[in-house]
């Protein structure tokens, strides 16, 4: 297991960053924190935002979030590991994972309620991306591949406490390779109709996927 005990390590964090990372101790609280955040619904693609600036605005989108998470569990152990997974429709999502007693999970944010996290159950990252599949699907959506990538890759790139945004993060994960994810088009095709279908006559998003007791919490706001 990965986890270990470990002291804040992160120089220049102010005394409210400090209180805040000793405060979510785990990925459970982390994604609390994250669930009860707005989310950063930008229209342009304007913020790439770090820990720090997170905390700032209150919001986070997806590659936000996760960078909030492996900046705030780092300091409890965690490797910051993320996760892309890649969609046909070119609107990818990212996830920050951790593996806890041999098994993998993860801490997330989005638009859909099955995107958030999943409790740390499953075997391999693979198993663990693939449990996104289903909830993926809607009008254009659908996963493709996924990639993992420790951002200690990033150096001495500052993603955690910068002011600015960091697209050098967002860059490096376009580049990497991804493990594709292969599924029939029968299958695709089946779940894509039947989410049209519950959209068109419930005007919400659907909560009807199989394995929902490997989701963490989520928002209210799909509740």
């Amino acid at each position: 297991m990965y986890f270990r005990k470990s002291a804040l390590s992160l120089n220049g964090l102010s005394g409210a960053e400090k209180r805040l990372i000793r405060r979510l101790r785990t990925p459970r609280d982390a994604q609390r924190y994250l669930n009860r955040l707005p989310y950063n619904t930008e229209t342009k693609g304007e913020t790439l935002r770090s820990f720090r600036q997170v905390v700032r605005h209150g919001t986070a989108h997806c590659l936000e979030a996760a960078l909030f998470a492996a900046c705030v569990l780092e300091q409890h152990g965690y490797p910051p590991l993320l996760m892309g997974l890649e969609s046909v429709d070119m609107l990818d999502h990212v996830i920050f994972i951790y593996r806890q007693r041999g098994r993998w999970g993860s801490v997330a944010r989005s638009r859909d309620p099955g995107l958030h996290g999943r409790k740390p159950v499953f075997r391999s990252p693979r198993a663990l991306a693939e449990s996104y599949f289903d909830p993926y699907i809607d009008y254009t959506g659908r996963v493709t591949g996924y990639s993992v990538v420790d951002l200690k890759v990033m150096g001495d790139f500052d993603w955690r406490l910068s002011r600015r945004n960091v697209w050098p993060v967002e860059h490096m994960l376009l580049k990497l390779p991804h493990r594709k994810i292969v599924r029939s088009g029968k299958r695709v095709r089946y779940e894509r109709k039947k989410y049209r279908a519950y959209l068109a006559k419930h005007k919400k998003k659907p909560l009807y996927y199989r394995s929902r007791e490997k989701w963490t919490e989520i928002p209210r706001e799909f509740l």
